[in-house]
């Protein structure tokens, strides 16, 4: 994919093409909502600590080239990173939840990670977080049990309890 085309799903209204720098503060507070919604409760108090409103907005311009954004009617509704085999980050916003974005978004990622010849996909979801994990199995992911997720800040990496979730995919296409 370009940067000048975008992948358009059954309902034209959504449109996935990857990130620019424009989307960077839509991007932040997606990504700084829904973490909230899936972290809070389930991480070490350290990394509530460091993924501050802040945090996200500094990190997500530095994301820019690893990001694919949905945007539905022209607004940023969620975004995908990607790096290497792993689908490190994947948000939705709360109004866009249960739309088909996420699953748009989870089935590009994994176009991404085949286009860079993998053949297996990888995330982390934190242990407490059941709403990703019960849609991620919907996808075909398979849980491999629990692993220490080691989380980045700017102290050091923070170990966080998470499942791994595997796909294996079939090539690009």
């Amino acid at each position: 994919m370009t940067e000048e085309e975008g992948l358009t799903g059954e309902d034209a209204g959504l449109v996935l093409r990857p990130a620019r720098a424009e989307d960077a503060a839509a991007v932040a507070r997606i990504w700084h909502a829904g973490w909230s919604d899936g972290h809070l409760g389930h991480v070490p108090e350290a990394l509530l600590t460091v993924r501050t409103p802040q945090s996200f907005v500094l990190r997500a311009p530095r994301r820019v080239d690893d990001t694919v954004v949905a945007l539905v009617a022209g607004v940023v509704a969620g975004f995908v990173m990607v790096v290497d085999d792993e689908v490190e980050q994947v948000y939705v916003s709360a109004a866009h939840r249960g739309t088909g974005v996420a699953v748009a978004l989870l089935a590009e990622a994994e176009r991404v990670v085949a286009a860079k010849g993998h053949r297996r996909a990888w995330l982390a979801v934190v242990d407490g977080n059941a709403r990703a994990r019960r849609f991620y199995e919907r996808q075909g992911w398979r849980d491999e049990g629990l692993f220490e997720y080691l989380a980045a800040s700017a102290t050091g990496p923070i170990r966080v309890p998470c499942h791994r979730y595997v796909k294996h995919l079939t090539g690009p296409a």
